[in-house]
């Protein structure tokens, strides 16, 4: 039977199916007589010789801090030891998931009136309410007369990247300075939100501390109006932070130039187990009455490093430009990512909110923060004992997780190489991926480099 035949029969059938057959057979012959059908097949990367419209791509680089892990991962030496990336391990090496944690979740999953919907654009507002008390101090002015807006974000990163995106187009200046060293991802975060990226002075390497008369000068210098990215504490990658008497003159000097503070702020309890200690400086921006940005995250402080969990809250004059800004941030987020995720700020709001949990989650954060304190001590000594040239005080006045140690491309090199130690090739540590039983082996390694050419 051909096609015409087909279809004349079936319009004249009752079936519903044949008739939708014939019509489909319909639209493949029209498609045969115009000569169009060979387009319906046709290869989505025809006219590049049959090869791939993506073939001109070129390999990209491993990223610097997350391709320390993968090589890694493929080293087979039994003593390798990786101090790259950012994330607490316990004595024996391995992960942490805090006891508190476990008893917030089995409270989440116990409550069976908990649905899976999404959540607002703004994301839980509990969490939010709780997020800004625990950066701003539940006494905060701001969060009392309703000027502070927060919106649930995509960990420390999403914070920085709604509220880059935010400035780049409500705020008047398009310009930021970040420290030199400073995160990695810095740069490529507030560049693609559309900002200029800018550096000042920071870090001093002959005294591996803090250049603070640098500091000053760059900042004195910066157009009036610009946005200084500030870390709040446990400064990444050198761990070297102001005194509290240096964020008052940096405060002044701030304020005095209408330059708009963007506080990241990862490592809140995590650098000196006090939660309250770490967010001084935040706190003393604050209280001047003035407007500023701050991003959280709970990766470090409650090991929610895969939840993917943080806060940006924007501090305003007023409750009604509270609002307005709130308005915009749904603008920028909701083309970016809709609404964030439920699981990990309902575990942040468990704890939170429960005075117990609470407690408890202070007194793990702290355990923490000793610990990588503690490490810091053994290193020191254990290259004191060593007789490890050159003055090695640095690891202990430095706060944190990471260690800025001095050491250059080559020597890291050398240590990977020779020893199996994996770090990103600015000499940052990880402290928290030390143990008293890798201690030794880290020193001997760094009196090598110490004493040989490299």
């Amino acid at each position: 039977m051909t096609n015409s035949e087909f279809s004349s029969s079936s319009s004249s059938s009752s079936s519903p199916s044949d008739r939708r057959i014939g019509a489909l057979l319909r639209h493949l012959t029209a498609a045969t007589d115009s000569d169009n059908l060979s387009s319906v097949y046709a290869s989505p990367t025809s006219g590049v010789s049959g090869g791939s419209v993506f073939a001109h791509l070129v390999q990209a680089p491993e990223d610097p801090i997350l391709g320390v892990t993968v090589a890694y991962n493929k080293d087979p030496s039994p003593v390798k030891l990786n101090l790259g990336v950012g994330a607490y391990r316990t004595e024996e090496g391995k992960p942490l998931v805090l006891n508190v944690v476990r008893k917030a979740e089995q409270q989440l999953i116990n409550d069976r009136t908990r649905i899976k919907e999404y959540l607002p654009i703004v994301g839980l507002v509990e969490f939010n309410k709780l997020s800004a008390k625990l950066i701003l101090g539940a006494d905060s002015p701001a969060i009392r007369e309703n000027r502070v807006t927060t919106v649930e974000c995509l960990s420390g990163t999403g914070s920085l990247r709604v509220g880059g995106e935010f400035l780049a187009k409500h705020y008047h200046q398009k310009t930021i300075y970040i420290t030199q060293p400073t995160w990695g991802n810095h740069p490529k975060i507030f560049t693609l939100a559309g900002l200029t990226v800018k550096t000042y002075r920071y870090y001093d390497p002959s005294t591996r501390g803090l250049n603070f008369q640098g500091l000053i000068e760059d900042l004195g210098a910066a157009t009036p109006g610009s946005i200084v990215l500030l870390h709040a504490c446990a400064h990444n990658p050198t761990g070297v932070d102001p005194t509290i008497q240096q964020w008052e003159q940096i405060r002044q000097l701030m304020r005095s130039k209408g330059l708009m503070p963007f506080f990241d702020s990862a490592y809140q309890g995590f650098a000196s187990g006090s939660l309250d200690a770490d967010a001084k400086p935040i706190r003393m921006f604050v209280a001047d009455g003035g407007e500023c940005l701050v991003a959280q995250s709970y990766a470090k402080n409650m090991g929610l490093y895969g939840e993917r969990v943080g806060a940006l809250s924007i501090v305003c004059k007023s409750s009604d430009v509270a609002g307005k800004v709130e308005s915009q941030l749904k603008l920028v987020i909701r083309p970016m990512y809709s609404s964030p995720p439920i699981h990990g700020a309902s575990i942040v709001a468990v704890i939170l909110r429960d005075r117990n949990l609470f407690n408890e989650w202070t007194l793990e954060l702290k355990a923490m923060a000793d610990r990588i304190i503690s490490m810091r001590k053994q290193l020191f000594e254990a290259l004191r004992a060593r007789g490890t040239p050159g003055d090695w005080s640095h690891i202990i006045k430095q706060i944190g997780m990471f260690t800025f140690t001095g050491l250059n491309p080559a020597q890291v090199s050398y240590m990977t190489k020779e020893y199996h130690i994996y770090m990103t090739s600015d000499g940052r540590i990880s402290m928290a991926g030390l143990s008293s039983k890798t201690v030794p082996h880290l020193a001997d390694a760094i009196h090598a480099v110490a004493t040989k050419a490299v």
